[in-house]
């Protein structure tokens, strides 16, 4: 008797933990101070339950308090601290994850996530999870420089552009961008901004920069040194127009193009060959002529 009673509590258990949906949510969440941050709360949908309400709550001293609420009416954030910086997953099934931007200290908190789904019989089922938020103050990490153009770090004169150093870290970063000098001279500060912009870009602006970045936790960070080259695009339009093969006569300066120089030499040949022909059909005529006349004086008329 006490197996049976034994067998059906455990099949009842069974029912209970794999017949209905379980929150999936993580003990503890770290986010960066005045960052972005997501909170995971996840269920796999099981067939016939519905989810009817969805609650974020948060430890306010002794008690919760109400901070996110989905009905059947729509979203509604509770509470006006969360305005505008407050979102909730609602695209994938199963997925109701509480997205928190702009962190501050005092978001540091308990979390409870909880759905109510409603039964195939009617009833309704409610589950919830408790997470630990903690907010940090990261420091800066190394910068990257990057370029928005397609031409990278070579571009022709004239061009607008800009290079933008980024890092990572608990904001305000501060920016500092720097010009390399020759002769093992001090780099020149030539910016205090993320953004570095050439409006035009002039043959004077090559050289190598890097820039530096500093937030309110850490120590500064340096980026690699980059290589940026401004061409001369009267130069680029030179080099573009001198690209067709030509044929140069020294004596006059000018260059003609293969096809007619190949034009010419064929007038050429056929003046050449013309008056050739010519001279050869006057000696010819000439020829015939002497013949003629040296058969005159020694002819006799055969009557007398």
């Amino acid at each position: 008797m006490g197996i049976l009673l034994g067998l059906l509590l455990l099949g009842h258990l069974t029912v209970d933990t794999y017949g209905r949906p379980i929150l999936e949510v993580p003990e503890s969440v770290t986010g960066p101070w005045k960052g972005d941050v997501n909170i995971p709360c996840t269920y796999d949908p099981q067939q016939g339950y519905t989810q009817v309400l969805v609650k974020w709550l948060v430890q306010r001293g002794s008690d919760p308090v109400t901070i996110f609420l989905r009905d059947s009416s729509g979203d509604h954030i509770q509470q006006a601290k969360y305005q505008g910086r407050l979102h909730v997953s609602h695209k994938v099934p199963g997925d109701v994850s509480l997205q928190l931007s702009t962190l501050e200290m005092d978001d540091r908190s308990h979390y409870t996530c909880e759905v109510t789904w409603q039964t195939p019989d009617g009833n309704q089922v409610v589950r919830d999870k408790i997470t630990e938020l903690r907010v940090q103050k990261l420091s800066v990490s190394k910068p990257t420089v990057t370029t928005g153009s397609g031409y990278g770090f070579t571009v022709p004169q004239g061009m607008r552009i800009s290079l933008q150093c980024q890092a990572r870290g608990s904001p305000p970063i501060s920016y500092i961008w720097y010009k390399q000098q020759t002769n093992n001279q001090e780099p020149i500060k030539v910016a205090t901004l993320s953004t570095l912009l050439f409006k035009p870009a002039v043959v004077a602006d090559s050289g190598s920069y890097f820039c530096t970045a500093k937030g309110q936790v850490g120590s500064e960070q340096h980026s690699d040194i980059v290589k940026f080259v401004v061409k001369d695009s009267s130069k680029l339009l030179k080099t573009k127009t001198e690209a067709p093969t030509t044929m140069t006569y020294p004596l006059k300066g000018k260059s003609l193009p293969v096809f007619a120089i190949i034009l010419i030499i064929s007038l050429c040949c056929m003046v050449v060959f013309t008056m050739a022909y010519i001279v050869l059909c006057r000696k010819m005529s000439q020829q015939e002529h002497v013949y003629e006349a040296a058969r005159i004086p020694g002819w006799q008329d055969p009557e007398n």
